[in-house]
């Protein structure tokens, strides 16, 4: 008997355990684990000496191919090939109509769902999508089964910007979600108290970058939050907290976990590596929604992912051009930041070797539990009989990060000239190579679309 792939000699890392093994692949699915005269011989094998074995990495907050960033499927996913991301989890919107808006007439999600599933043509990874609600609408609960039947089993819904929704309205998606199980995912910010100060420090001519964190500030985040999670808890639904910036957010939600059933939260690289001060050398290319916050809030982000209240670390990935973010006053500028291609490294480099956490706990918050939270089986685990989405990684090798090495779109890196150690060597999805040493060796396509299940979130 003999099998596709054997990758040997390194370390398996599990979100439960660091062990010396053997990994046997067949027809892109993990068919073994253990020592490597025990398994069946491979048509391949990859030499893993001195380095680890691990989940591909699950992000499932990322923006691909829509109005708010320019990556297209091909660039974003073999960003995510060359970071270890083997999984991603985008948006599939729902058209309104505002000032800022780039449809012309409302549509639902299903053309959304439409739309971004096309792209699996274009994609080196797998990728599942969220639903996203940018406007009220009694149509949105008339599509809510048939959208969970393919396979798309969280919403997402803002409280800020033109698209955001009222606590009225979110009131009445939390009780449609609980009925059929589904997630329900916030972006959570007062939007009139960030208007009105941005209002102020507009009149003010406050257009210095330092002064863009000032005009969100934390306990406009932390009001949201508790807020939408209460209301969430209410209906009794599951509720999960995006990109939570700030200690006084995270606190907010860890007071309604009282069993981690219904309530759960992510953060993401760039809260648990950037502070504010960073504008100061970067201007306005850091601009992102909830903004970087204080050294505090870092800590913050740490205490809560070793205690549990967060238990997802995401990218939030938006590629913008530095020409839409330059030479301007903060408040005319896009938002977000491009991340996906560096998060593994950065995080790694800042959570295990700064700060001694374990490789177990990088593989929990960066694989195992994305996968579980979002109702994805067969994904962020090294067990038998799923898919054999695998990272090798250098723990060792150290380097600079450059936007030299983008495949994103975007022309800049929030973390350009960090130094790292840590870097992925090899990337597997469903058992083929989509990255090595640092190039893009898939095909695009290879990529699949998920349908994702109602996820169980019991304790």
């Amino acid at each position: 008997m003999s099998v596709d792939t054997v990758i040997a000699g390194g370390t398996v890392v599990t979100a439960s355990s660091t062990f010396d093994a053997a990994i046997a692949i067949d027809d892109g699915t993990i068919v073994g684990v253990g020592e490597e005269g025990a398994l069946p011989k491979g048509a391949t094998r990859i030499d893993a000496t001195d380095r680890l074995v691990m989940p591909g990495v699950v992000d499932p907050h990322v923006h691909i191919d829509d109005h708010v960033s320019i990556d297209s499927y091909r660039t974003a996913t073999g960003a995510a090939a060359l970071g270890g991301v083997t999984t991603v989890i985008d948006f599939a919107w729902q058209a309104y109509e505002g000032e800022d808006s780039p449809w012309d007439d409302p549509a639902p999600i299903a053309d959304g769902l439409r739309r971004k599933r096309d792209n699996q043509r274009e994609a080196l990874v797998d990728f599942g999508l969220h639903g996203g609600i940018l406007r009220e609408g009694d149509d949105l609960f008339e599509e809510i089964p048939d959208l969970i039947d393919a396979g798309v089993t969280s919403f997402k819904l803002y409280t800020a910007y033109e698209f955001g929704v009222s606590n009225g309205y979110l009131r009445r998606v939390f009780d449609a979600l609980a009925d059929h199980g589904a997630v329900g995912v916030v972006h959570t910010e007062d939007d009139s108290v960030c208007q009105s100060l941005v209002d102020e420090f507009r009149a003010a001519g406050k257009d210095a970058p330092e002064e863009y964190p000032r005009s969100r500030p934390d306990y406009t985040e932390a009001m949201a939050a508790e807020d939408a999670v209460r209301i969430a808890t209410e209906a009794d639904a599951k509720y999960y907290g995006f990109h939570t910036s700030c200690r006084a957010s995270a606190d907010a939600l860890a007071r309604f976990q009282d069993d981690g059933s219904n309530v759960r939260a992510e953060t993401c690289t760039h809260y648990t590596t950037l502070d504010e001060s960073v504008h100061a050398d970067l201007g306005n290319l850091p601009k992102i929604a909830p903004p970087l916050r204080s050294r505090d809030d870092i800590e913050a982000m740490f205490e809560h992912l070793r205690g549990g209240a967060l238990s997802v670390v995401s990218t939030d990935h938006v590629a913008q051009r530095r020409s839409s973010k330059e030479n301007r006053p903060w408040w005319e500028g896009t938002f977000g930041a491009n991340g996906i291609q560096v998060s593994l490294p950065v995080f790694h480099d800042e959570a295990v070797n700064e700060r001694g956490l374990s490789y177990p706990f990088l593989v929990r918050v960066m694989s195992t539990n994305p996968a579980e939270t979002f109702g994805l089986p067969e994904k962020g685990t090294l067990e038998p009989g799923t898919d054999a989405d695998i990272v090798v990684f250098d723990p060792n090798e150290t380097y600079a990060i450059t936007a030299d090495d983008n495949a994103s779109e975007a022309d800049y890196s929030i973390y350009e000239g960090r130094e790292v150690t840590g870097r992925v060597a090899k990337t597997l999805v469903r058992g083929e190579p989509v990255a090595e040493d640092g190039e893009i060796v898939g095909e695009p396509g290879h990529g699949t679309f998920l349908e994702r299940d109602i996820p169980d979130w019991r304790p």
